[in-house]
């Protein structure tokens, strides 16, 4: 009976399905988080353990919730470091992160090693900051997702696909917080020719 019972112990262990990172990128204002809400209450719904973590130093909609521009919400843990959400995740299925550009480098060890665990790692980010250079640690963990998704938003100045978030304001400090007030999102074209004007 013992063998049988250690058999059966082994069998389940083996089908655990295995992690996996999901990444999903973009401009301010193209629907990263309205995407990784989405996902995350999809997971919920399916009674799947979910954790939501976000930089503590995104404020900009609430202290504690992850807020998309279209005002969906989804309660989440602000961590200081990314190394506080290998400490924060026990018992779960899905880890979402939001902002993960804001995250240190260590972030894609963090992901990578939740995913060795068969969690399901889903990752929200801006590729790419105001100058246009990849932002943060996002692209290593593009480079070690196995899927990625790269959403857009509308050029606010062509109507294009823009791919770029351009700041209004003067200030070249590289976090910046903001909404439409700071940032806008305009296409490689119109981003190229303002780049010209500078």
């Amino acid at each position: 009976m013992e063998f049988h019972a250690k058999l059966r112990k082994m069998f389940i262990e083996s089908a655990k399905k295995p992690g996996s990172i999901e990444v999903i990128c973009g401009s301010m204002f193209s629907g990263k988080t309205e995407e990784l809400i989405r996902r995350l209450k999809r997971a919920k719904f399916a009674n799947q353990n979910v954790e939501i973590f976000k930089p503590k130093i995104d404020i900009r909609y609430s202290d504690a919730e992850v807020v998309s521009h279209d005002s969906n919400t989804i309660l989440s843990t602000p961590v200081d470091s990314s190394n506080n959400i290998l400490l924060l995740t026990g018992n779960v299925d899905v880890v979402g992160i939001d902002e993960a550009q804001f995250f240190d480098h260590g972030i894609v060890d963090v992901a990578q090693q939740l995913a060795a665990q068969g969690i399901r790692v889903i990752i929200a980010g801006l590729d790419m900051d105001y100058l246009g250079n990849p932002f943060g640690p996002m692209p290593a963990l593009m480079a070690v997702a196995e899927y990625v998704t790269k959403v857009h938003a509308i050029c606010v100045r062509c109507g294009d696909i823009a791919n770029h978030s351009h700041r209004l304001s003067s200030s070249d400090k590289l976090v910046e917080l903001g909404e439409k007030d700071i940032y806008e999102p305009i296409c490689r074209h119109c981003f190229n020719k303002l780049k010209k004007a500078t």
